[in-house]
């Protein structure tokens, strides 16, 4: 999993060497073709969405078909948590997209030489390769409402032809955010939510920046300590779970409030319970972590 670190952005670029992994590759044997059609990995619609890349398969599935398509590369392992969390979004975003970009899924225990070239450190770990080359990359789980955003980039960058927001608004809103203005961003939110009270990407946007000044200034490993010391510091597990979301490990967050609402009565637990539900806003209803903490709470509540 990702080192639990505050960065100012959450989108990071580098330069990476792939020419090892550009010579021609073995025709891959029939039980690395991948899952038939309308599975993962298969043609959705007519077009190939979600496909599993090994070492043998690299150069076709993602170097030369980057050339044409954008590929996203998602680095998982079964055994990582948060790659559980995002992988399913990547997936769903990608059947969605129809075609317009490819999601390349790697398993990094069965192709350690590819992370190795991608300086892979952390898992989940997400690369964007546009014309044979990585342009940016990102680590750990993001909002899908940020993951959208970042899409839209890639594509664009890829020349491809992307719909504009239907609120012009909330494009300048999340440039704020993403820029570390989030004075700017609140406004902006605030401003759409005040003519739409029910837009979900403008609650989640707010929602992200009040855990930015949340963690600011804040020594994440410190953090992570305190509350480790003591369970029963309500503001240090508070502040330890915002720590957790922005590191992607939000379903370890949601278990540790949860954990705190159980203990606690009274005002505490309210305190508790309406910061989870924020940070619930931040991931949206449609994430499963989100579904399964609430019912967890529930639970928890009554």
């Amino acid at each position: 999993m990702s080192d639990p670190r505050i960065t100012s952005s959450i989108f990071t670029r580098g330069a990476v060497d792939l020419s090892a992994l550009r010579t021609p590759a073995p025709s891959p044997t029939p039980a690395q073709a991948g899952p038939p059609a309308g599975a993962p990995g298969g043609a959705v619609g007519g077009g190939v969405t979600v496909i599993d890349v090994t070492e043998a398969t690299f150069q076709s599935e993602v170097l030369e078909r980057s050339l044409n398509t954008p590929v996203v590369v998602d680095f998982w392992a079964e055994w990582c948590e948060p790659c559980k969390q995002l992988s399913p979004v990547l997936e769903r975003l990608a059947v969605e997209g129809g075609g317009a970009w490819v999601l390349a899924k790697i398993d990094v225990d069965a192709n350690p030489r590819i992370a190795q070239m991608f300086r892979v450190q952390g898992i989940p770990m997400v690369y964007a390769v546009v014309g044979g080359q990585p342009i940016d990359a990102f680590s750990g789980v993001v909002p899908e409402a940020q993951l959208r955003q970042w899409i839209q980039a890639v594509l664009k960058a890829g020349g491809v032809s992307v719909a504009e927001p239907t609120d012009p608004r909330l494009d300048e809103a999340d440039d704020a955010l993403m820029s570390g203005d989030l004075d700017a961003a609140e406004r902006a939110y605030r401003k759409i939510l005040a003519d739409s009270p029910a837009d979900a990407a403008a609650e989640a946007g707010l929602a992200q920046v009040g855990l930015a000044r949340r963690v600011a200034g804040a020594d994440p490993q410190a953090a992570l300590a305190a509350a480790e010391a003591d369970p029963d510091d309500v503001d240090a597990q508070l502040l330890a779970a915002d720590i957790e979301v922005l590191s992607g490990m939000a379903e370890q967050a949601y278990r540790r409030l949860v954990g705190v609402v159980r203990r606690t009565a009274g005002d505490d637990r309210e305190k508790v319970r309406q910061h989870l539900v924020g940070l619930f806003t931040i991931a949206g209803p449609e994430d499963p972590a989100v579904a399964s903490a609430r019912r967890a709470l529930a639970s928890a509540l009554f």
